[in-house]
């Protein structure tokens, strides 16, 4: 196929052509991409970010006039965030007290002779929230999906993924070093002296890097059909000589489970050679820096900036966080529901909300029409795929109740900040945990109200779009309808489309791990799934490129909602084709630093923002006939070429 070549890496995005025809998206966003500057303290800019940056000015607003006594909280537990804001904005007391909040916690892994001591008290320091080199994790049973099931997988590494430990990865080592050098600051400001810090870390360095080999790569995890490996508990617990599992899991769950679903079981399988009576003085190191690295940002300011440094590094970002929005960002991020419920209602409101649900109740009945009309399904595959839309959950702009958790968080303005943030991880944890063998909350919300995105879940069936999206240029009712179908319509069908990409389509009305398809459909559909990988894959950009396996999931769904929402657009009585597909460029429209663009390369799911922009609208002809693009333009690629999936 034909591929684009574009500015790759640069942040001006500078291009030889302004023709729309050669570069869509850099033609639509011709002016913007001139003017717009990235924030020192963000790795990029652009249409989510603006919508990010305008929340943030208009909450820290609306919560200094709260405390300031101008404005009421509305509710007792926005009240509770006022105080736990207001001890998070108190760089004063917080540098005060220096690294002191931290002492207990090391003081406690100092204490620690060998496993035996630390499996003495694993409850308790897993239910802080503090590391452990395992994850424990409630969520639906994959293959039962009414019922809550225990998880268990990796912790995270030290690098952003396992391909970065690769020897031909020269990223690795350069951000290794930094990873060091940030570390090396932090554990000599909580008190260890040089000699100390550095064996710390060599240790701690050494048992990160026994992990990789074990873990899976983004590319890898992106396939959840792999997730489900369930074992019995007796299979389960025999991984390990040195840690009581057997104990440790009725602990926090209050039962023995008659099934774990592994992850990944090749980690598994070598845990008894990663966690060992010989290595503990390595595992010991590597909760220290793990301790520390987590517990940083709730201490001084020093802690907080030099704790962002690998962070900063990884993105691109120039600055860290000015002081007072880091606490904004740290307070908003423990009561995230408190916040979105104050943030849905007020800037959004009921009248919104009831409008967007039929949107989204339309767009779903134009999907229905099209998998209706659809031409490779069989009969059968077809009446399944309308049963599992038919079953399609919808989340529009903010829960009608705030999470009963939030009640508990109970703001002790006497202890330090970190005291508080770990008294709350307590209190989450513990429920998280109680919710194994409970039938699964299908319409809990996971993502707060303020928050600019929109997800698919499958193991639930469910479409979520928050209030923070709902919002030019994504959606205005002073938009026009071909505007609101070439932004908000197509994240909407987006979200649908995840019920049938290559991962969602593995799953039924209920969310159960579960084979509807012929096998006939199957092979056909994971044939055209082919032709979307390499539509992507190996496109050049930000020296690097384009990974369409890892990215194949959202491609699908970038396809099947542009393809939707544009049939949506097409039955209005004011289409204009022109508008939609310039605000479908418009919303991808992004400056990012080059070093976020390669990190993105690696680990995100999703295809840089200028190709899904570029690259979806080439498969469709009414792109060609709204914009004249003609063979020889860069933009055209011949219709055997194109793509088309739902």
């Amino acid at each position: 196929m034909k591929q684009l070549t574009f500015a790759a890496g640069t942040t001006s995005d500078d291009n030889k052509s302004s023709r729309l025809q050669d570069d869509f998206y850099g033609a639509i966003n011709a002016d913007w991409l001139k003017t717009a500057k990235i924030p020192a303290d963000r790795p990029a800019t652009g249409g989510f970010q603006d919508l990010v940056e305008n929340i943030e000015q208009n909450l820290m607003a609306d919560f200094a006039a709260m405390q300031a006594g101008k404005q009421q909280p509305d509710n007792p537990m926005l009240g509770e965030f006022l105080k736990y804001y207001a001890l998070a904005a108190d760089f004063k007391q917080r540098d005060q007290q220096g690294a002191a909040p931290l002492q207990p916690y090391l003081e406690r892994i100092a204490a620690l002779d060998d496993l035996a001591d630390w499996q003495a008290g694993l409850k308790d320091w897993m239910l802080a929230g503090l590391p452990v080199p395992f994850d424990l994790d409630v969520d639906a049973d994959m293959k039962n999906a009414k019922i809550n099931a225990l998880f268990a997988g990796p912790p995270s590494l030290f690098l952003p993924d396992k391909t970065y430990y690769a020897p031909d990865n020269p990223s690795g080592p350069q951000l290794l070093q930094v990873f060091q050098q940030m570390m090396q600051q932090l554990l000599e400001m909580a008190g260890y002296d040089s000699a100390a810090t550095q064996l710390i870390l060599e240790r701690a360095i050494a048992f990160d890097q026994s992990l990789a080999p074990h873990v899976k790569s983004a590319e890898e995890s992106a396939d959840y059909s792999k997730m489900y490996n369930p074992q019995s508990f007796t299979e389960f617990t025999a991984h390990s000589s040195q840690i009581d599992f057997s104990r440790l899991i009725p602990e926090l769950i209050g039962a023995q489970p008659e099934k774990i679903i592994v992850t990944q079981p090749k980690f598994f399988a070598a845990f008894d050679e990663i966690v060992t009576a010989a290595n503990f003085d390595q595992l010991k190191s590597w909760l220290i820096v793990n301790t520390v690295r987590s517990m940083a940002g709730y201490l001084s300011n020093d802690f907080r900036e030099i704790s962002g440094r690998y962070g900063r590094a990884l993105s691109g970002s120039k600055e860290a966080m000015k002081p007072q929005k880091s606490a904004y960002y740290l307070a908003t991020s423990q009561f995230n529901q408190v916040v979105g419920d104050y943030y849905g209602h007020k800037y959004f409101g009921a009248t919104a909300k009831a409008d967007v649900h039929k949107m989204v109740v339309k767009m779903i009945s134009v999907y229905k029409n099209r998998l209706q009309q659809n031409d490779w399904l069989s009969a059968s595959t077809r009446k399944q795929a309308i049963v599992k839309l038919d079953n399609l959950g919808i989340q529009v702009g903010y829960p009608d109740q705030i999470k009963p958790l939030f009640k508990q968080f109970k703001v002790n303005a006497a202890v330090s900040l970190l005291d508080n943030a770990l008294h709350f991880a307590h209190i989450t944890m513990v429920d998280h945990f109680s919710k194994w063998n409970q039938p699964v909350e299908r319409n809990e919300w996971e993502m707060s109200a303020n928050t600019v995105n929109a997800y698919y879940h499958p193991f639930r069936n469910i479409i979520v779009f928050p209030a923070a999206i709902l919002q030019a240029p994504f959606y205005s009712l002073q938009q026009s309808s071909s505007a609101n179908y070439g932004g908000i319509g197509a994240v909407i069908a987006h979200e649908i489309s995840h019920a049938f990409d290559n991962n969602g389509a593995l799953f039924d009305e209920f969310g159960n791990l579960h084979n509807w398809w012929t096998d006939e459909d199957s092979t056909h559909f994971k044939a055209l799934a082919q032709t979307m990988i390499a539509e992507f894959n190996g496109i050049p950009f930000a020296g690097s490129q384009v990974n369409g396996k890892l990215t194949v999931s959202e491609n699908i769904a970038d396809a099947g909602g542009l393809s939707c929402a544009l049939e949506a657009a097409k039955g209005e009585t004011d289409v204009d084709l022109t508008t939609f597909f310039t605000n479908w460029a418009t919303i991808w429209r992004t400056k990012a630093q080059p070093e976020y663009q390669q990190l993105l390369l690696s680990i995100d799911v999703h295809a840089p923002a200028k190709l899904r922009a570029n690259v979806q609208v080439q498969n469709f002809a009414d792109f060609y006939s709204t914009f004249a693009v003609q063979p020889g333009d860069d933009m055209y690629l011949a219709p055997e070429k194109r793509v088309s999936i739902w």
